[in-house]
């Protein structure tokens, strides 16, 4: 990944995307470790976490992530996900940040040089092409490494870089925490 070290960069972190993609490697992201692998690189503006939360649960095992997040150096972005029963009669949960994520970047977009963008959804193809028409260079981080890629093509081809979590996963990366079976 080319960043320059005079760069301004902003993370931007589609987090149920990059959740999916380092569960499908085995792994789990350290974000003390992400903001300071960045923070190495060039001059991090801001890191940027969003997120689909489900209001009405008692309990939400995204909510101590969130709060830590908060805490530590993430503007964190959230808003209500919303509950329906499909056609078949099973309880959905849907959330898509995608269009809060796109408008920051774009408002964002005076104060950085580099967006680096934690997702492979290839809704944010269209975000990426008006960056780039303003000057900016995007890296995409996703994964090839699992048996269905996690990453559109046609956002890895119109990204100026992409990095895959395999390989960030060797500084930011933990092995996932497995959870005792109960008998």
């Amino acid at each position: 990944m080319a960043i320059d070290p005079r760069e301004k960069i902003a993370l931007f972190i589609d987090g149920a995307n990059l959740y999916a993609t380092s569960k499908a490697i085995g792994i789990d992201i350290d974000y003390r470790k992400l903001l300071a692998e960045f923070g190495a690189k060039a001059y991090l503006l801001r890191a940027n976490y969003y997120t689909a939360l489900v209001e009405d649960q008692e309990y939400s095992s995204i909510r101590p992530l969130i709060d830590w997040l908060d805490y530590n150096g993430y503007a964190v972005v959230t808003k209500p996900a919303k509950e329906f029963t499909d056609s078949m009669g099973r309880r959905k949960v849907k959330g898509n940040m995608d269009i809060e994520l796109t408008v920051d970047a774009l408002e964002q977009a005076p104060y950085y040089d580099h967006l680096v963008l934690f997702s492979g959804d290839g809704d944010f193809t269209a975000l990426v092409v008006a960056l780039q028409r303003r000057g900016k260079r995007v890296t995409v981080v996703s994964t090839l490494t699992t048996p269905t890629p996690m990453i559109s093509d046609d956002l890895r081809r119109q990204a100026d870089f992409f990095m895959d979590v395999a390989e960030l996963a060797k500084t930011v990366g933990r092995p996932q925490v497995q959870k005792p079976v109960e008998a």
